[in-house]
């Protein structure tokens, strides 16, 4: 078994480390920009795939990785794990069917309620202790899928018509054009950035460049939030006008 995920503030990241813990603490886990990660699932029968669902969806970074790297995935079993702010209908089903394409075996797949990660919109907002609540519930819910896992008795939540119907009618159908292409809608406002630099350093799709003091873009954004969730004066934004909140998932662990 490898774990594999894809993160911005950490949820999937703690997701999958937690599931591969509790199933064999010698498990190894890769990030999908770790340039290791295909040598490394190669020769696995098992995979254990994480990930932030958007709008009902599979991020653009995710879904090119997956394709581009096509040839991986075939006879693998795959558990999809798919963490969420609220509900995403079929957030493990949409990255199964995905990977199913290249001739995958999905055999279960996982729906977290996690922090929010969108840190310039009030909307799905909770209060720290909330917060702890859910990584609690979360931690639960994973021991328990892990258990199911052993007696080979595997949840099947985001699989299935129904909720497929459900991530269609409920996001993707209004949203699903968002996450089609990277985005060009990351701002940051030139008068609080400090230009430390470490923008640039997490981008997991090198977006951001340094230049003679200077943020500069390649409009390819894959809406992870790592960059604005970290930025030490919340400069940055991208879907709203100010940060709300920074939901590193290192606040709410206890």
């Amino acid at each position: 078994m490898v774990g594999i995920y894809f993160s911005g503030t950490g949820n999937s990241k703690y997701a999958v480390e937690l599931f591969c813990k509790e199933y064999d603490k010698n498990t190894r886990i890769f990030s999908i920009e770790d340039i290791d990660i295909c040598r490394a699932v190669k020769d696995e029968e098992i995979l254990i795939f994480a990930y932030p669902v958007q709008y009902s969806t599979v991020p653009k970074m995710l879904r090119d990785f997956i394709i581009d790297n096509k040839e991986l995935w075939a006879n693998k079993k795959i558990f999809v794990i798919a963490t969420m702010g609220l509900f995403s209908g079929d957030g493990a089903g949409i990255l199964g069917r995905l990977l199913k394409m290249y001739g995958a075996k999905i055999i279960g797949g996982l729906h977290l309620k996690m922090p929010d990660s969108i840190g310039d919109i009030k909307l799905l907002k909770r209060s720290l202790n909330g917060n702890k609540v859910l990584i609690r519930k979360a931690e639960q819910k994973i021991k328990n899928a892990v258990h199911s896992f052993n007696i080979e008795k595997l949840p099947q939540e985001g699989i299935g018509i129904f909720y497929r119907m459900a991530g269609f009618f409920g996001q993707r159908l209004y949203f699903g054009h968002m996450t089609k292409n990277y985005s060009d809608k990351l701002h940051v406002n030139t008068d609080k950035c400090i230009v430390c630099g470490k923008c640039e350093k997490l981008c997991p799709m090198k977006n951001i460049k340094l230049v003679n003091k200077r943020i500069l873009q390649n409009n390819q954004c894959t809406m992870c939030y790592r960059c604005i969730n970290n930025c030490p004066k919340q400069a940055i934004t991208l879907l709203g006008k100010s940060v709300v909140e920074q939901s590193l998932i290192e606040k709410y662990l206890e």
